[in-house]
């Protein structure tokens, strides 16, 4: 098939971009943040297409709507996510909501949420409306490649298999380069931002104030039990940060608690990393902890205690002093979650406790 590519000012661009969706094929769009690959989302050989064009089915795939209305046809829209679609959207924002499962469920999360983005970019607006349902919002890359700005770009990083997969190529010169969407979790009874992009929201910044070791370890249990389930997928990162005694391991006995281990968990300061193995219902692999405190440098973390195989599904790695290897955690961003947990010594007995979280599990 030879892909047509179409500047966005050609009277007939949504025309045959419209009639290549609706056949099943792939379209390429531009976005306020970057191109983004468009499919049919109820047409399943179409979104088998997409799958394979993207090459990774760990990630789940956000869906493109005109407005509010057209998102609450296939998305059960809570309190929370009205306020975000209020103040918010268009733009730069993926909001999950419970599925309706009208859609293909292949773009869903595990426990049904659907990813939605009323992109802030006059022409993408268009052509959904134009096509009259949702259609994928995921970047125009496949797995592991640079987010495309311009057709050049994504031709230089596109493998010529993938390329021809292409039906449509919607040409809007080169973009801006910004960051990707902000994604936020809707579906907890408290919203989580699963992926900070373009768009801060002062509300949903996360902290928390303990008055006692045991608070601060029952706190970690907490947040463990929220991130578990992407255990089946990737491993998760743990990145740990505070002064010397703030509470660093007693943060990771908690880890070690929802993960049901009977163990105690002391500072690996001296062995570098400690191991301990658990089974749960549903998940099993190791928690590694890991204190970088006497390490030269963050390229140690691979030499030395050779990182990257560990880095499997269903193991945890809790790494202290994290900002010693803060380069490195950065390349690991778009390849698995990362939970970054900062400390602070309020007094004697009371600690601050700050924290982030991103993940690659929404593309």
């Amino acid at each position: 098939m030879l892909m047509q590519i179409l500047k966005i000012e050609d009277k007939d661009s949504i025309k045959l971009a419209c009639e290549a969706l609706s056949a099943g094929y792939l379209v390429i769009y531009p976005t306020e943040t970057c191109y983004g690959i468009a499919v049919d989302c109820s047409m399943p050989q179409a979104v088998s297409r997409l799958l394979t064009y993207k090459g990774d089915r760990y990630r789940q795939v956000a869906v493109a709507v005109s407005d509010k209305e057209m998102a609450s046809k296939y998305v059960s829209l809570n309190e929370i996510a009205s306020n975000l679609y209020k103040n918010f959207l268009p733009g730069p924002i993926t909001v999950i909501s419970e599925s309706l499962h009208i859609l293909d469920t292949r773009l869903e999360s595990e426990s049904g949420g659907l990813g939605v983005r009323i992109p802030n970019y006059d022409f993408a607006i268009e052509l959904i409306k134009s096509f009259g349902k949702p259609i994928t919002a995921t970047s125009a890359n496949t797995s592991g490649k640079k987010e495309p700005y311009s057709l050049s770009d994504w031709q230089k990083y596109t493998i010529k298999t993938k390329q021809e997969m292409v039906s449509v190529f919607l040409d809007a010169g080169t973009l801006a380069d910004r960051p990707t969407s902000t994604v936020v979790d809707t579906t907890l009874n408290d919203p989580l931002v699963l992926r900070q992009g373009a768009l801060t929201i002062p509300s949903l910044s996360k902290s928390a104030t303990t008055t006692s070791v045991e608070a601060t370890i029952s706190f970690a249990i907490d947040l463990m039990r929220k991130h578990m389930n992407l255990l089946a997928r990737f491993p998760l990162i743990l990145a740990l940060e505070g002064d010397l005694g703030v509470g660093k391991t007693q943060f990771v006995k908690g880890v070690a608690q929802a993960l049901g281990l009977d163990v105690n968990v002391t500072s690996p300061t001296y062995t570098l990393m400690k191991e301990y193995p658990y089974s749960v219902s549903k998940y099993s692999g190791t928690l590694y902890h890991i204190d970088t405190w006497r390490l030269p440098d963050s390229s140690d973390l691979e030499s030395t205690l050779h990182l990257s195989t560990i880095l499997k599904p269903g193991n945890i790695v809790a790494i202290e002093w994290a900002g010693k290897a803060s380069d490195l955690l950065k390349s690991y961003e778009k390849e698995m979650p990362i939970l970054v947990i900062n400390i602070k010594e309020i007094d004697v007995n009371t600690r601050q406790i700050s924290y982030a979280f991103s993940t690659p599990e929404w593309s």
